[in-house]
């Protein structure tokens, strides 16, 4: 489904509990803040909470059809929300069979960005839920991802967003959609280089801070003059990215950050920083990819 003006739809998980709608609220404002549509996916591999068959096991036949059934009522409720949030959006529903992650990687194809849920549970609890949604599509979509934690954070006055910057063609790629995501909500941008000194330590470290803000203020350049109206803060930190990055973004509208890559292996398929703040960020997380939808 794409807009008149042929752009490609945001992307909503949508969770099986209706109590959980924050992503779905947040992706609802973005639509609602970018004119374009938004579809709704509902990925069922497992029954539906909620549903119980009764008078004793049913047939093949017969659970899924009652599956099914109770997905469609799931999801026409999400459709109801965001209509009576945003009606100007234009909203459309799918439920598709599958793990959630390979439904949304799917849709992420021709996605202008995927918006999914997430809650803060133990590191065994996470494997299993939402982080095992969340990891493997950040990965490995096309689009960005924004990952939206269920419970409600502080923000701050005046708002803010904050972009991780390590001079990287990702980092580059972050700093162009966090100044779209600050002037759509007439908010500061904070652009942080992380400054992480060797076990060894440098021999010049004035010097090394230097190049930090070198670094820091070539990928920013240029930028700022597409969007005057965002107001720029360039701040250099010493210290552990991802303790940094999550310490700053505790009262920001969101923190933006680049993905590094694909591993052959679960833990490998992120970048120990884009891991590390989508664990640990209490603010919806923005992961861009190098190479986006044209």
């Amino acid at each position: 489904m794409t807009d008149p003006q042929g752009r490609q739809p945001i992307v909503a998980g949508v969770d099986p509990d209706p109590g959980k709608r924050t992503a779905l609220a947040w992706a609802a404002d973005e639509a609602d803040r970018r004119h374009l549509p938004l579809m709704l996916v509902l990925a069922q591999n497992v029954p539906t909470p909620g549903y119980r068959p009764t008078g004793g096991l049913p047939s093949w036949e017969e659970w899924n059809k009652a599956l099914h059934a109770t997905g469609d009522r799931v999801l026409e409720e999400a459709v109801v929300f965001v209509e009576s949030r945003h009606p100007r959006v234009r909203v459309s529903g799918l439920l598709a069979e599958g793990h959630p992650a390979w439904v949304l990687r799917e849709q992420a194809q021709h996605a202008t960005m995927v918006v999914i849920g997430s809650w803060h549970l133990g590191a065994l609890q996470e494997l299993f839920t939402s982080a095992a949604v969340a990891l493997p599509l950040v990965a490995h979509a096309p689009c960005p991802v924004v990952v939206v934690p269920e419970a409600e954070h502080p923000t701050q006055q005046p708002p803010y967003f904050v972009v991780g910057v390590d001079g990287s063609p990702h980092s580059a790629a972050s700093v162009d959609l966090a100044f779209e995501e600050a002037a759509l909500r007439g908010a500061v941008l904070r652009a942080l280089y992380v400054w992480h000194p060797p076990l060894l330590g440098v021999l010049d470290e004035e010097a090394a801070v230097q190049e930090c803000r070198r670094l820091l203020s070539e990928t920013v350049a240029g930028r700022n003059a597409a969007h005057p109206e965002v107001e720029l803060r360039h701040e250099v930190v010493q210290g552990h990215p991802v303790q940094v990055l999550t310490k700053a973004s505790a009262h920001a509208l969101g923190l933006v950050v680049g993905t590094h890559g694909h591993g052959g292996f679960t833990g490998m398929l992120l970048g120990s920083v884009s891991q590390g703040v989508l664990h640990h960020a209490h603010c919806p997380v923005i992961a861009v990819p190098h190479t986006q939808n044209p």
